[in-house]
């Protein structure tokens, strides 16, 4: 039945027009459609010494997290949670005094907060249904805004530029790890097809394919200075193809993961091991 059910939200995603697509997407990558062994990250990781996924993910919350300067005490707010990994995470890891998050996807949202309840720290991190894009809170409330691989969905990455400015204290840090178009990427009929294609699964909107030199110029442009945005993209994706394309093999995965979603993902992997993207680590900060 969760096959029968795949099957029928995947088509839809490139069928069936409409609102909120990025929240269909991820309640099709569901907890038995990932590539963890024990984690529910759903991020590509930063592969500088892992060996799996999991680490690689990890290692990835990591580096955002000392790219924003994460420090103990700071009230932190994160645009697109997944299932809570690298709340948990940043918490042990950097002792903020709280961590707000805002994820469109019910689904797992639910699955988050039951996993925020059962390690006990729920008075600390508050997980909530919402757009990043038009958050629910007051203005200068955060120390610290992190998107970690989730700004390109964002309907415009430009209008989550201004609500994260808007939110922040002066002062305060927006700090994303993101997919970008490489500068002078290709052309020509299939790649324009192609392209079109994938923005249209993971819902990926046209306003926000430009290359890592603009999107210096859009963060300041939303009001922040001293914008640093650095490519990583040497160790994501080609290492992150390497490694799925075994795990995909692996029999744990193989039994639990719907057979078209495994299909996307392979055929998803080869453009990555290609490094046909750029994927940035970007900091600005609120005068």
């Amino acid at each position: 039945m969760a096959a029968i059910v795949d099957l029928g939200a995947f088509l839809k995603l490139f069928v069936v027009p409409g609102n909120n697509r990025a929240a269909k997407v991820y309640d099709l990558l569901s907890t038995h459609n990932n590539l963890g062994e024990r984690s529910l990250y759903l991020n590509l990781g930063y592969w500088d010494g892992p060996t799996t996924y999991d680490g690689a993910c990890q290692r990835l919350a990591e580096r955002l997290g000392e790219f924003a300067g994460l420090e103990r005490g700071q009230k932190v707010l994160d645009c697109g949670f997944g299932f809570g990994d690298q709340d948990l995470y940043w918490l042990k890891r950097f002792e903020p005094a709280s961590i707000d998050g805002l994820n469109i996807t019910e689904s797992q949202v639910r699955r988050a907060r039951a996993r925020v309840e059962e390690a006990g720290v729920s008075s600390r991190v508050r997980l909530h249904v919402g757009s990043a894009t038009r958050m629910p809170f007051p203005d200068g409330v955060f120390d610290r805004v992190l998107a970690l691989e989730t700004a390109f969905h964002y309907d415009t990455r430009e209008e989550f530029f201004r609500e994260a400015f808007r939110v922040l204290r002066p002062g305060g840090r927006i700090a994303t790890a993101d997919i970008l178009p490489l500068e002078g990427g290709g052309t020509g009929w299939f790649h324009r097809a192609a392209e079109r294609l994938g923005r249209s699964f993971w819902q990926i909107p046209k306003a926000n394919q430009y290359p890592r030199a603009e999107y210096a110029r859009r963060l300041e442009g939303a009001g922040f200075k001293n914008a640093r945005v650095e490519s990583i993209a040497d160790k994501v994706y080609a290492p992150f193809a390497r490694y799925a394309l075994v795990r995909l093999r692996d029999a744990d995965v193989r039994r639990r993961m719907n057979p078209l979603v495994r299909w996307g993902w392979q055929k998803t992997v080869g453009p990555m091991a290609r490094m046909e993207l750029d994927y940035v680590l970007a900091v600005a900060e609120k005068p």
